[in-house]
């Protein structure tokens, strides 16, 4: 069957921390490595529960600060550090908006309820028909749920969409449902194995 939707993951593959210098200088503040200071951001219960909305990003924010000793009056500083280094793909981003009317376009994301406002204020929402995102449906990848929700809104079956994700157990997730997944190592090969699979 053709495919009729195109969707990506964000973090990891639109979205990229491809300068690590600012986390790694972070890192050095509080004596830990670049993993650990990925960790106390990312790899931690506080971040479980802000992922599927059971917590709002600000308050895992505050878990954050005060789990390295701080005050909330540095969340600002130490978050505007954190992701200092990441940058958006604006190739990716301008793929989606010229596959949009010939084909149906979705963001599958495992994000903070920030997500959406930060997208909107980086001005390229635009590249989606709909944005999934876990922390608005209460549920992440790989679980089959949130590929569902992606798929009614986007009224389209498992066997016409492909999904781009940087994580093989998310692709496997997907793929379970009869979705094509793309394993992301880089944009141009990314795109290449969408298109080919849009020729098909």
């Amino acid at each position: 069957m053709p495919i009729r939707a195109v969707y990506f993951d964000l973090g990891g593959v639109i979205v990229r921390t491809d300068d690590k210098g600012p986390r790694t200088a972070l890192a050095q503040e509080f004596g830990k490595s670049y993993a650990e200071m990925d960790n106390a951001v990312f790899e931690n219960e506080s971040s479980i529960l802000a992922t599927v909305g059971h917590i709002t990003e600000d308050q895992h924010w505050q878990n954050v600060i005060r789990s390295l000793g701080l005050p909330d009056s540095e969340i600002p500083r130490v978050r505007t550090a954190f992701f200092a280094g990441d940058s958006i793909d604006w190739n990716i981003i301008n793929f989606l908006r010229e596959l949009r009317g010939q084909y149906k376009t979705g963001l599958i994301s495992n994000a903070w309820d920030g997500l959406r406002p930060w997208m909107v204020s980086q001005k390229f929402e635009d590249a989606f028909d709909y944005l999934t995102i876990s922390a608005e449906v209460h549920s992440g990848k790989p679980a089959p749920e949130i590929y569902l929700h992606a798929l009614e809104k986007l009224g389209v079956q498992a066997n016409e969409s492909v999904f781009v994700d940087d994580v093989q157990k998310n692709i496997e997730g997907c793929e379970k449902l009869g979705m094509q997944g793309v394993l992301f190592h880089s944009t141009e090969q990314a795109l290449n194995d969408v298109k080919k699979l849009l020729q098909a």
